[in-house]
């Protein structure tokens, strides 16, 4: 770049200096206007209109969608937030599957969805995860006498996995067993005929097998400390004190657990309609487990959350 002489004219350096001025002027204006980076990404998301395109499908007066499939769309919110959350339980979609309906971020649909099953605890835990009263447990032993033969029963006894996909490594040992291929957690529930799950305990490593589980949960605590209803009932003219459950042969030979004959010893006409009679009473839990997952879809694939008492929430949230 060439200077001005004292011995030059000035009008042949006028151009220069006015490019030059131009140039440095430009320079500073591209860096004022220069966006600020970050790690992520901004993005301007209709958020007003996503909203009002919602309650144009399905919350006017003339809807684009029945009610029958707002019923299986949404659910029973209207809010934008519940709306993700349920899609996600129900469907078992990733975070991000609705953003561009709904217009919200990844981020901000994992928060819609630990936010909305804490209401939901919050809100029925004490309706629909409490243990049965008096009256209750009469209604279940009347059933099971009436449909299945049994009577004392208060309904059936098992625990299915859930997979953990983000488990950390150094976690992994203890949520892993042989015979499943990932980390998981282990539900153990108790169902009545009526499909009510009234028992929940799902806090253990799927490393554990149901005994250890049983071990573990919180299903005979009333029952030590005397708290639980006294609901007598009678047998072959014998009136017994405690109730019972029926369960599979992993089981110990409790005075409260009824389980099936092996396969050695239904030789016995007797023993194999008892068997039979059993096993078709206990569907009660695997059709409540089967319906629990068919219904909320998340629960057939891993979780992908990191932290185990979003999980927890989530699945008293299904319950």
């Amino acid at each position: 770049m060439e200077f001005l002489r004292e011995d030059d004219d000035f009008s042949e350096g006028e151009d220069f200096l006015i490019e030059a001025a131009q140039l440095t002027l430009d320079i500073i204006r591209q860096q004022v206007e220069r966006p600020v980076l970050t790690r992520r990404a901004r993005i301007n998301r209709d958020r007003l209109g996503a909203h009002a395109r919602l309650v144009e499908d399905y919350f006017s007066e003339n809807p684009k969608y029945p009610e029958h499939l707002f019923r299986r769309k949404i659910g029973f919110s209207g809010l934008q937030s519940c709306t993700s959350a349920i899609r996600q339980l129900a469907y078992g979609t990733s975070s991000d599957s609705f953003d561009e309906y709904l217009q919200m971020s990844e981020r901000m649909e994992r928060e819609c969805i630990y936010k909305f099953c804490k209401c939901v605890i919050r809100l029925y835990a004490k309706k629909y995860l409490r243990k049965p009263n008096s009256h209750d447990i009469q209604q279940i032993y009347t059933f099971h006498e009436e449909v299945h033969g049994f009577p004392g029963v208060l309904g059936s006894l098992d625990c299915t996995h859930w997979e953990w996909d983000n488990c950390p490594t150094t976690w992994r040992v203890q949520f892993q067993r042989g015979d499943h291929p990932r980390p998981s957690f282990m539900l153990e529930a108790v169902a009545s005929q009526d499909l009510w799950i009234w028992h929940v305990f799902f806090a253990a490593s799927g490393s554990n097998n149901d005994i250890n589980v049983l071990d573990q949960s919180p299903i005979y605590n009333d029952l030590i400390e005397g708290m639980a209803p006294g609901q007598q009932f009678i047998c072959n003219n014998k009136t017994y004190k405690y109730r019972y459950y029926l369960v599979d042969g992993i089981y110990p030979q409790w005075a409260t657990f009824v389980k099936s004959f092996t396969t050695r010893q239904t030789e016995n006409d007797r023993r194999l309609y008892f068997q039979n009679r059993q096993e078709g009473a206990r569907n009660d839990i695997e059709r409540a487990f089967g319906v629990l997952k068919h219904k909320w879809h998340m629960i057939q694939h891993p979780t992908r959350d990191w932290k185990p008492s979003r999980i927890i929430n989530a699945l008293y949230a299904y319950v």
